[in-house]
């Protein structure tokens, strides 16, 4: 079992920036993808981006391009934390947002992992 807990979540202006961090406790080894999904209100929950557990690579897949060059995820593998940097946000940026873990990048990126976090809230002001 892996437990995935999601911090730095808060209200911030539109240019701000936040970073979320996500610590996995328990098996984290049994884990080769992390990810960051987020779901707006009265919307779908979206794939932000993945990173290989093993590798550092990461895979900033993405519904829209209202993300691309504003988001960034790495990783600390020891301190087995995956973080989400994100820079000048906007009000559509306001969500849940959403760690989530697998053994399968697959799965993962399909939406379905095994594990989640509960959820950080992230609200951006105009």
């Amino acid at each position: 079992q892996v437990q995935l807990v999601e911090t730095g979540g808060g209200l911030v202006q539109a240019g701000d920036s936040l970073r979320l961090s996500c610590k996995a406790s328990g098996r984290p080894d049994t884990t080769t993808v992390l990810g960051w999904f987020r779901q707006a209100p009265g919307k779908e929950r979206e794939l932000v981006g993945s990173i290989s557990r093993m590798t550092g690579d990461t895979d900033m897949v993405h519904y829209s391009d209202s993300v691309k060059g504003r988001f960034a995820i790495s990783g600390d593998n020891a301190a087995n934390t995956v973080f989400l940097q994100m820079n000048s946000l906007k009000p559509e940026d306001t969500a849940v947002y959403y760690c989530a873990a697998d053994s399968s990048g697959t799965r993962l990126r399909a939406g379905t992992p095994n594990y989640w976090g509960q959820g950080t809230q992230v609200t951006v002001s105009s």
